[in-house]
């Protein structure tokens, strides 16, 4: 399967899509687009990355537009004002940059550095403001994306968004414990988890900001509305894990979909493939049909007046935006340099960090 890459040169560049990950439905039924924004969203996030200290000089240089972070966002939450775009694309770098620090501390055995991260990331959520010029430039960077964030949607919104980013972090060490004591959980306990540990309900908030509106409680639960986003962030987390298990068998991970089945269904490796291939199928499939009952419940949102007709258009743009994750997913794993394992000089070393300096204050 090929496709052509937007990228900043004038010749576009051909992606290869191999057989086994291959998805010739979301080729075909979901058509990629990005946000216009974009072009200047890369160049103000690469920036940012510089002004933040989030990665080093030469790394950004290297490496900050091959990751592709700002495709995967710009390919997601389309219709977004720009500055909205532009806090969600640099609060998503820093994501990325957080997970490679997470990682970096597994590795390298550093529990007591997490313990004291995991602690400054709980309070600068809460009071984002003061953690501005934080000595740690992950903390800092964390404040200001937070702070920005905070500004499009009442304090309802950013209650929220506290409350669910403060159960991220918690996951996030459920997994530094699971990946230090070597522990690979079930497949329940590992699906739940995941669901914190790739953010499902932050990146379904955020669809509210792009939007422009913040979806009373209702409406965000409805089981139409509810089910769409949460399928669309199952196919994100579990087509994830089928593109990352090279990567995560070089690096001896314990926290993948697949790794778990091996260990507690007794699959081998081309079995499990095949099942975690086979729930991402079926989350498109189910998707499908979720998006036709949440867009039957927008159109009921409409009584003619004006909240209804509000609550409405911004349920169709979020809906919309649900449908825009899988194919700006399915692209960025093809697309970014944080899955071409296969090029990398040390398997179990992503090229942009640095394990040196990851951290030191």
């Amino acid at each position: 399967m090929h496709a052509f890459r937007h990228g900043t040169t004038t010749t576009p560049t051909a992606v290869v899509v191999p057989p086994s990950l291959a998805l010739p439905v979301i080729e075909s039924a979901f058509p990629r687009q990005l946000h216009p924004y974009w072009p200047r969203l890369q160049e103000k996030t690469r920036l940012w990355l510089l002004e933040k200290r989030l990665m080093p000089a030469d790394k950004v240089e290297e490496h900050a537009d091959s990751l592709c972070y700002t495709d995967l966002m710009a390919g997601y939450y389309l219709g977004a004002p720009d500055e909205v775009l532009q806090a969600i694309a640099d609060y998503s770098a820093w994501f990325f940059v957080w997970d490679d620090r997470h990682d970096r501390y597994v590795v390298h055995g550093r529990p007591d550095d997490w313990r004291r991260l995991r602690h400054r990331l709980h309070t600068a959520l809460d009071a984002p403001r003061h953690h501005l010029h934080h000595p740690d430039p992950l903390v800092a960077g964390f404040a200001d994306s937070v702070l920005r964030l905070y500004g499009f949607l009442p304090r309802t919104w950013n209650q929220r968004f506290a409350r669910h980013f403060h159960a991220v972090i918690e996951a996030y060490d459920r997994e530094f414990r699971n990946r230090t004591e070597g522990r690979i959980p079930g497949v329940e306990e590992y699906l739940a988890l995941r669901r914190h540990t790739f953010a499902h309900w932050i990146w379904t908030d955020l669809l509210e900001p792009s939007a422009g509106c913040e979806l009373p409680d209702w409406v965000r639960k409805n089981a139409a509305y509810r089910r769409a986003a949460l399928l669309s962030q199952e196919f994100a987390a579990w087509y994830n894990d089928l593109c990352s298990l090279p990567k995560e068998i070089a690096g001896d991970e314990v926290h993948n979909l697949g790794i778990s089945l091996i260990a507690h269904e007794n699959l081998t490796l081309e079995d499990a493939v095949d099942d975690v291939r086979r729930r991402v199928e079926e989350c498109v499939s189910e998707f499908l049909r979720a998006e036709q009952e949440a867009l039957r419940f927008a159109d009921g949102l409409d009584d003619g007046t004006v909240r209804g007709k509000e609550l409405s258009a911004a349920v169709r743009a979020c809906v919309g935006n649900m449908r825009n994750w899988f194919s700006s997913v399915y692209w960025f794993h093809h697309e970014s340099g944080r899955y071409r394992v296969d090029t990398w000089d040390d398997r179990s070393t992503p090229p942009y960090v640095t394990n040196e300096t990851a951290g030191e204050e």
